[in-house]
């Protein structure tokens, strides 16, 4: 496509100027300086742009945010992938997340902190071959699926929801995979949790959501029947959302962690609530 040289003021129908410049301005309460480039009318001063400018604008915004705040800026996602020889689906493979969250944080979209360490330790290859983050499991969206299906049908409600923020949700899928891990050395879903402020939650749950509820349940392993017990016996324990919300919050190995720090399935022996 070819670059667009040219622009006319909207408002005063004047050549507009094409400019270069560097830009304060505050993203996410901070501020931050990138380069900008557009077009102003030497007449109303409007500043305008094309698309490519304004797509190059987010780009260069998200990576003046990432430096300033230590987290991998799309550009370092792409060489640490490339320098290890990855596709962008094996690191997602590698990192239990979507293909389409990769490619977003390589591009503009700004990754979480918990799911910049994910990254960094994927990247450098800590926990590529460890299972202690994933319950020895293959992470799989159906299996999550039919698991939060099972406790809607033992709590009698729904639990899964659009525009969710797995609050409560996450909870219960926590507890099913480690203590699944405790009783049988294996977890259910493969997914790996992070200690955030909310308690113990799956690892980047908001870009979950969407293909959590478009998942094909049919294409999961189905429940063993020693599965549907332990998610049967979280239900009894937990009957209502804010019971298994406050047990988590009150469980050493999500307090003693850090902010975005990995919980390894390991930690499952230690839980009290349960």
């Amino acid at each position: 496509m070819e670059k667009i040289k040219k622009m006319t003021c909207p408002n005063c129908r004047k050549a507009m100027t094409l400019i270069q410049k560097e830009k304060k301005v505050q993203f996410r309460d901070e501020d931050i300086v990138y380069a900008y480039e557009g077009f102003i009318c030497p007449q109303c001063g409007l500043e305008a742009g094309t698309l490519e400018q304004t797509a190059a604008i987010q780009k260069r915004m998200a990576y003046a945010y990432r430096s300033k705040m230590s987290l991998l800026t799309g550009a370092e996602l792409v060489a640490r992938r490339k320098k290890l020889g990855l596709s962008q689906q094996a690191l997602a493979d590698r990192a239990n997340v979507g293909v389409a969250s990769i490619k977003r944080w390589e591009g503009s979209i700004i990754q979480s902190r918990s799911m910049d360490k994910l990254l960094r330790d994927t990247l450098s290859a800590r926990i590529c071959d460890d299972d202690s983050y994933t319950g020895n499991k293959p992470f799989s969206i159906p299996r999550v699926k039919i698991v939060l299906r099972h406790f809607e049908a033992k709590l009698g409600r729904k639990i899964l929801k659009k525009h969710d923020r797995m609050l409560y949700s996450a909870k219960y899928i926590w507890y099913a995979d480690m203590l699944a891990f405790r009783e049988c050395e294996k977890g259910i879903t493969g997914a790996t949790y992070a200690a955030l402020p909310y308690g113990p939650q799956m690892n980047n749950y908001k870009d979950l959501i969407d293909s959590i509820l478009a998942a094909d349940e049919g294409q999961a392993e189905p429940l063993s029947e020693r599965e549907k017990g332990i998610i049967e016996k979280i239900a009894l324990t937990f009957p209502m959302e804010q019971m298994v919300y406050k047990a988590a919050h009150r469980e050493k190995v999500w307090k003693e962690k850090s902010t975005g720090a990995l919980i390894p399935y390991t930690d499952a022996v230690r839980l009290t609530a349960i």
